[in-house]
C-alpha cells in the first residue's frame, strides 16, 4: 500500500510501501513488548517455606474435628499460599518478521490517518520554547499526544519537558509507543534504510 508523505523542511516527498494495518498483528507485537517489560518478581511462600511450628495441631482421633497436621496449611491464617505466584520470566520469542511487520503496520496506521510527520531537520537550540514554536508552526498545539523520534539531541532536549511529548531515539522506535501517541514526528532519514529494524521491545 504506497503512501506518499511530504518532508517538513524540504521540497522532497517520500513514498513508503506500507502494509495494511491488521489489529491481530499489532496486538501480538504489543503483547510481546509488554511481556518483556514485566519484572516477574511477585513471590509467595508455600506451606513448605513459610515459618511456623511443625507440631501436630491436635490428636488425629477422638476430637470429632477434621484431621490436620500442620499450622502451615493454606486454609489457616498465617499458613502458606496454595499455587501462588513465584519469580518467573514472562518474556517469549516473537519471530523477527512479525516484529518488523507490526512496526510497519503501526507506521501505516498513523500515515493513513494523517498523523505521521517526517522532518528533514529541526534546527533547534535545545530550548523548550523553541520546540513549542516549531510545533505550533506545524499544527501541534499540545491537544494531542506526540511521539518525537529523532537522533537530534537538541530536538530531544527541547521537547522532553513537555507533558504532551514523548521522546525516543530512532533506534528505540517501537509499536507500543507509536500506538500510544496520537501523532508521530520522526526523522525522514530513517526511511532511507531499513526502518523496520525492531529487535528489542522498548
Amino acid at each position: 500500500m504506497p503512501v506518499t508523505l511530504s518532508i517538513v523542511g524540504s521540497e522532497r516527498k517520500v513514498t513508503l510501501d506500507l502494509p495494511e494495518p491488521q489489529a491481530n498483528v499489532l496486538h501480538e507485537v504489543v503483547s510481546w513488548q509488554l511481556a518483556k517489560r514485566r519484572r516477574g518478581t511477585a513471590s509467595t511462600k508455600t506451606r513448605g517455606t513459610v515459618s511456623g511450628t511443625t507440631a501436630k495441631m491436635y490428636p488425629q482421633k477422638g476430637t470429632g474435628r477434621a484431621r490436620h497436621g500442620s499450622y502451615k496449611a493454606p486454609i489457616f491464617v498465617g499458613g502458606g499460599i496454595a499455587f501462588g505466584p513465584l519469580p518467573r520470566d514472562y518474556s517469549y520469542t516473537l519471530p523477527k518478521k512479525v516484529r518488523q511487520l507490526g512496526l510497519a503496520m503501526a507506521l501505516a496506521d498513523r500515515a493513513n490517518s494523517g498523523k505521521l510527520t517526517l522532518v528533514e531537520a529541526f534546527n533547534l537550540n535545545g530550548k523548550t520554547k523553541e520546540f513549542v514554536s516549531w510545533a505550533k508552526a506545524h499544527g501541534l498545539d499540545g491537544s494531542e499526544r506526540v511521539l518525537l523520534v529523532t537522533d537530534d539531541e537538541l530536538a530531544r532536549r527541547a521537547a522532553r519537558n513537555l507533558p504532551w511529548v514523548a521522546v525516543l531515539s530512532c533506534s528505540g522506535l517501537n509499536v507500543y509507543d507509536i500506538l500510544r501517541a496520537d501523532h508521530l514526528v520522526i526523522d525522514a532519514a530513517m526511511f532511507g534504510a531499513d526502518f523496520t529494524a525492531q529487535e528489542e521491545g522498548q
